[in-house]
């Protein structure tokens, strides 16, 4: 007997050797006013030709799913060339950042928070486990948006699943490293 899997054009599963930065995956934050939203930027090496081959597709089946939300009131829909899509590169929109050197990214939001797990389907609920340069796998989606005038595609996060540790994104010296060698003079400073 064999098993039909219903597979959806507009999801994908990213690669193990994607990188989150700006995690905001624990409370969702308002930006400029905005409905507050869980997010992540997901970070994709070029090398990784079977993750950014799936979100092309999706992309693409999200513009011709979302034909006419795209054409609006218009008389046609506007070619995909020339909207806003979320797949963006690191060397040329971020040329001086090196955790972006020679990758995509794409930032992925929810006003619903995402499940986070472990490699083995774990759930981590230890916050500390989860910062922005770790290395793991994103559920995300794609549809089209046609709002206050912008047009495009859009992608939302479903869930995360974290693989290994990385160098910390948004590093800040521990307590312990600040004072490890503090001289006595530097404190009336």
């Amino acid at each position: 007997m064999s098993t039909i899997k219903n597979v959806n054009p507009l999801k994908v599963i990213t690669g193990p050797d994607t990188r989150w930065s700006y995690a905001n995956v624990w409370e969702p934050k308002s930006i400029n006013g905005g409905t507050p939203k869980y997010s992540v930027s997901l970070i994709i090496p070029k090398s990784d030709t079977k993750t950014v081959t799936k979100i092309t597709a999706a992309i693409e089946a999200a513009y011709q799913e979302g034909a006419s939300k795209l054409k609006g009131t218009g008389k046609s829909v506007p070619a995909l060339s020339l909207l806003k899509t979320p797949l963006r590169d690191g060397d040329t929109e971020r040329p001086d950042d090196p955790a972006y050197q020679n990758c995509y990214f794409l930032n992925a939001n929810s006003t619903t928070a995402p499940g986070i797990v472990d490699g083995d389907r774990q759930e981590i609920s230890d916050r500390s486990e989860v910062y922005s340069g770790l290395y793991g796998r994103a559920s995300i989606n794609f549809y089209a948006f046609n709002s206050n005038g912008n047009k495009g595609i859009a992608c939302h996060l479903n869930n995360l699943q974290k693989i290994k540790d990385g160098e910390n994104l948004g590093a800040k010296a521990s307590a312990e490293e600040d004072f490890a060698s503090a001289d006595e003079d530097d404190f009336l400073a």
